[in-house]
């Protein structure tokens, strides 16, 4: 992208770049990389292709111009900024379940105050450094929620390499990372992209417990866990038994990922977890209200699409756990629920935990369900006891 900048203005950005990576720190910010805002059309083919295949979540801007183009958001953008800032990895005196006590898990990129106001803060703060130096500089900041791709702004700006796990792994960090940029009027001088350092390792893409990972760098989004997780609806008798206990997002991909091991940071105070919000009891998420869910995790990232997925993963769990002394609970989200997901639910957890009290309830169930999909999940459920009993 062409500028006229002058000579002595190349030199007062380049300090200014200086001034602002030493600032860093001070405005929490782990690390902070310059990129050229030319548009990313290697990019563009690739999530083209990755529409063709169907592997979009549907979470993404639809619009694949304002993902390539950084003038689609600022006009006559100069540079990229890349920020990134590092999170925990490991949970201090994590609360173990126990029979009749289970515990579901959140993923590490919700633990602490939800990420998109924590960056937001820092971002906003750069900004104000930023102006006070260029009073005139016109900024458009973006975190994860912005039309611009933060993993390839981040290769692109030095931050880090696009895993084969499809994160963002930072050499100092790991991929324990939030990430955020700016667009800029302000001509900076770019940071050296870094070029990919997995090689042959390939422990993500075997380590996937859905085999969503199909490629490096390639997801597909409607098997990956973390997806799934935040989804509202039905979810299949396959991906509901590899979901496990997971409430909210998975971490496989990243925690068996060479890189991070070793890698916990402690150091952003707003970012550390809160043991029973990240490990909650089960039960006890099935008879929240919105507020009460709102009131305890409206703070965290995991709450952005309500309780709904929250409550379906929990009955999930409960019954991966097999845990019967749920029944009773389960069979009254069944039986009561005004929600056909949470009852559908319900009814294949029954199936899993099995005993005269479940198939009972599913029986009452049969005759009253009126939703055909709940409906259909009951009579499976039903077949998967009487199919037990026969083998017994």
């Amino acid at each position: 992208m062409e500028t006229t900048t002058a000579p002595d203005d190349r030199e007062f950005y380049a300090k200014l770049k200086e001034e602002i990576r030493d600032a860093a720190p001070k405005l929490g910010i782990d690390k902070i990389g310059f990129a050229s805002a030319e548009p990313f059309g290697e990019l563009k083919q690739i999530l083209l292709r990755h529409r063709e295949q169907g592997y979009e979540s549907g979470f993404e801007e639809p619009d694949l111009d304002k993902r390539t183009d950084p003038a689609l958001s600022l006009e006559r953008p100069q540079s990229l900024i890349s920020v990134a800032i590092a999170y925990p990895s490991k949970l201090p005196n994590p609360p173990k379940s126990e029979p009749g006590a289970y515990r579901g898990i959140v993923s590490r990129s919700s633990w602490g105050e939800d990420y998109h106001k924590a960056l937001r803060k820092r971002m906003a703060a750069l900004e104000s450094f930023i102006k006070e130096r260029v009073p005139d500089a016109r900024i458009e900041s973006m975190v994860d929620t912005g039309a611009l791709s933060d993993r390839a702004v981040a290769q692109r700006a030095g931050v880090g390499w696009s895993g084969k796990n499809c994160a963002t792994i930072t050499p100092e960090w790991g991929s324990w990372v939030y990430l955020g940029e700016l667009v800029t009027s302000i001509p900076f001088p770019p940071d050296r992209p870094l070029t990919d350092q997995c090689g042959d390792c390939t422990i993500c893409i075997d380590a996937c417990p859905t085999g969503a990972l199909v490629g490096p760098g390639q997801l597909n989004s409607s098997r990956c866990i973390s997806f799934v997780t935040q989804t509202k609806g039905f979810v299949s008798d396959e991906l509901m038994r590899k979901i496990g206990n997971r409430l909210y997002g998975c971490d496989t991909c990243q925690i068996v990922c060479p890189v991070n091991k070793g890698k916990n940071w402690t150091h952003q105070p707003d970012l550390q977890p809160e043991p029973e919000k990240v490990k909650p009891l089960l039960k006890p998420l099935l008879t929240m209200s919105n507020k009460q869910f709102r009131e305890r995790y409206g703070d965290m990232a995991a709450s952005w699409r309500g309780r709904k997925p929250i409550q379906r993963n929990a009955v999930i769990a409960l019954g991966n756990f097999r845990d019967a002394s749920a029944v009773p609970l389960l069979s009254d989200v069944l039986l009561h629920d005004d929600r056909p997901v949470l009852r559908g639910t319900s009814a294949w957890a029954l199936g899993r935990i099995g005993g005269a009290e479940a198939r009972e309830a599913l029986k009452e169930a049969e005759r009253t369900e009126a939703d055909p999909e709940a409906a259909e999940r009951i009579r499976e459920a039903l077949a998967q006891l009487a199919g037990n009993d026969e083998r017994a």
